[in-house]
């Protein structure tokens, strides 16, 4: 085989359908020169049987893990790499064919340290995946700092689409064992290093992300908790659109509770409900992915806002250690 220059590191948990479309993307792939080591992070449904199917295939290096975590699987996957640069990917991401020449002219233009690039939805996800999508990168929502071209804050890297030149990685010792705001920490401790920093438009993944209601609300919910876990660690890093989705939740709030004795109180959640449907179902082309889209900006506003604010009464409030809700689910 060819030098490697790219080690692609994927933990995954229990997901061994998602793997097979993340493994057929990188047999399509126009531009080689990599090696794909996954880590098997405990699961009870492993996807050893898919990774025979295309070890002839790919350069695959498989291994099992006691659960520990998606940040150190990553760790333990970082170790048996051989590559210049790390490129980490959740399990639920498909590759279009140009994404590892796109990280390649990224690095060589830009010179980068680290990268990271967006997400999008793929034409043959559910309503449901479309509309949680949309929620997660429109700018009616705080999903727009997230890999967009226009940035509300310093960009940083999430772990769905992320890479970095493995002798910075091994300077700051990796992700840390944080269950959730893992990449961000590692982000924040890029900058706090002066390393080069860089997004990659161009290298784009498809994220097929949370697949109902329920494991979307415990995910954003978690997000809320790991602002605060990351305010605790550094302090610096929460910024005034961090506390967006804790005043639209309490704004929400009261227009709901103000209702009774004002009855244009709820005329301002109606309008943003009808501003985020037109946008998404013109967007979209989808008038059904339009309502949902609704439904999935309200979870992840007010999903992120209650976790943010049931994390900031427990630790800085009531002076608690580190505080989680669903741990055993940081994967679903």
């Amino acid at each position: 085989m060819r030098d490697i220059l790219y080690s692609i590191i994927v933990p995954v948990f229990n997901r061994p359908d998602e793997m097979a479309e993340l493994l057929e993307s990188m047999t399509r792939q126009t531009f080689g020169h990599f090696e794909v080591i996954i880590v098997e992070d405990g699961s009870t449904t492993t996807c050893e049987t898919v990774v025979e199917h295309y070890a002839d295939k790919l350069h695959i290096d498989y291994h099992k893990t006691p659960n520990g975590g998606p940040g150190l699987a990553r760790n333990r996957g970082a170790a048996r790499a051989r590559g210049e640069y790390l490129i980490f990917l959740d399990s639920d991401c498909i590759l279009p064919p140009h994404y590892i020449i796109e990280v390649h002219v990224g690095i060589v233009t830009l010179e980068a340290d680290a990268f990271g690039g967006p997400d999008r939805a793929s034409a043959d996800f559910t309503p449901v995946q479309k509309a949680i999508n949309y929620s997660m990168t429109s700018f009616l929502t705080t999903g727009g700092i997230r890999g967009g071209k226009r940035e509300l804050e310093k960009f940083h890297p999430r772990s769905f689409n992320m890479g970095i030149r493995r002798e910075v990685y091994e300077t700051l010792h990796g992700f840390s064992a944080m269950r959730f705001g893992e990449d961000i920490d590692f982000s924040i401790r890029l900058y706090e290093a002066g390393c080069r920093v860089k997004l990659f438009p161009a290298a784009w993944v498809y994220h097929k992300r949370r697949t109902d209601w329920k494991k979307f609300w415990r995910q954003v919910y978690n997000s809320g908790i790991a602002r605060i876990n990351l305010y605790e660690k550094h302090p610096r890093s929460l910024k005034p659109v961090h506390l967006m989705p804790a005043g639209f939740t309490l704004g929400t709030a009261a227009c709901i509770a103000g209702t009774p004795f004002v009855q244009w109180a709820i005329l301002p959640p109606l309008i943003f409900a009808a501003s985020l449907c037109i946008d998404s179902a013109v967007k979209n082309k989808s008038l059904k992915i339009g309502l949902l889209s609704v439904v999935a900006s309200y979870i992840q506003l007010v999903g992120y806002g209650c976790g943010f604010l049931s994390a900031a009464w427990n630790r800085i409030i009531l002076k608690k250690g580190e505080y989680s809700a669903f741990n055993k689910t940081f994967y679903d």
